[in-house]
């Protein structure tokens, strides 16, 4: 992960050198180390996995910017933990405060709820809202915490909680007429109030920290709406653990605001995908490797028409 950018840009090679020395001896191993060796369990450790993610993403964006100049973006947003990466990128937070917190808060998060009683699932095939009735009808049921993690486009809903009650809603959410459900691989139910405890701990971390007025907005996961004021932005990452990620509403705003060309810096193409099925006319690029880089060179002066996710 982000060996490529690391080994041929000075910028990326800054910004691994800076993760390692913010860290320091908290992961046992430099940060770097693990992402370009692995091994892979390790890096699907969350509190791993999110500064890992973090580090890259920033490193091929700094790498870009080496390469074309300055991005100068009208707005700038992320898919949960890459709202961190939109603060670094906004100017609104230091990468090195960035990559301390989501080191935390992946742990907080992994300690908030003991191993296997948490669960998540995508549901596939229906609107938010069926998804979100199937939600509160089996909680109603059951007791049991179920609700919508993450709004990821008009067909795709990834919901959260407790197992029992995410493998009923999921029966449910067929019933009311869902195509398929699919159980999720991860290491703990993100986004719903079983991750109140972490949120709260995250809290005073947060009030640690020095944010700056973010240039250019972020359009924030928890109000699908663009914020400049580093006065809220504490509040939103606190209310942001536990509450749903609204990046369909995310992508739908952007566009309302003129945005027509969307650009995926990070390891992956998955938000690419997601924005495909939320406004399949806006133009998309992705920028996960230097192998796109000429690609991506292009779409930012303006000369594609669109690239495929």
């Amino acid at each position: 992960m982000g060996r490529d950018v690391f080994e041929a840009s000075p910028a990326a090679r800054a910004v691994f050198e800076a993760a390692d020395d913010a860290l320091g001896t908290t992961l046992g191993t430099p940060l770097s180390e693990i992402c370009f060796e692995g091994p892979e369990a390790e890096l699907r450790r969350t509190e791993i996995q999110q500064p890992a993610i973090l580090t890259t993403s920033i490193a091929l964006l700094r790498s870009l910017e080496e390469a074309v100049g300055p991005l100068d973006p009208a707005y700038v947003g992320g898919h949960s933990l890459g709202e961190y990466t939109a603060l670094v990128a906004a100017g609104a937070l230091d990468f090195e405060d960035a990559v301390r917190t989501v080191n935390l808060r992946g742990r907080l998060m992994q300690e908030a709820v003991a191993d296997g009683a948490g669960a998540m699932a995508a549901v596939l095939g229906v609107a938010p809202e069926i998804v979100t009735d199937a939600c509160r009808l089996t909680a109603a049921q059951t007791g049991g915490v179920v609700t919508p993690a993450n709004f990821n486009s008009p067909r795709q809903t990834v919901i959260s909680g407790a197992v029992d009650a995410v493998a009923a809603a999921c029966v449910r959410a067929r019933e009311l007429g869902a195509k398929k459900t699919v159980s999720l691989p991860v290491s703990a139910p993100f986004h719903c109030a079983l991750m109140k405890p972490a949120a709260e701990k995250l809290d005073v971390e947060l009030g640690r920290l020095v944010f700056s007025d973010a240039k250019p907005p972020i359009i924030t996961n928890v109000e699908a709406e663009p914020n400049s004021d580093a006065a809220r932005i504490p509040a939103l990452l606190r209310e942001q653990v536990t509450a749903p990620v609204r990046f369909s509403d995310m992508v739908a705003r952007m566009k309302s605001l003129g945005v027509d060309r969307f650009l995926e810096v990070g390891p992956g193409r998955v938000l690419s995908g997601l924005i495909a099925r939320i406004e399949r006319r806006a133009r998309r690029a992705n920028f996960s490797s230097l192998a796109e880089l000429d690609e991506v060179r292009e779409f930012v002066a303006g000369t594609v028409s669109e690239t495929e996710a």
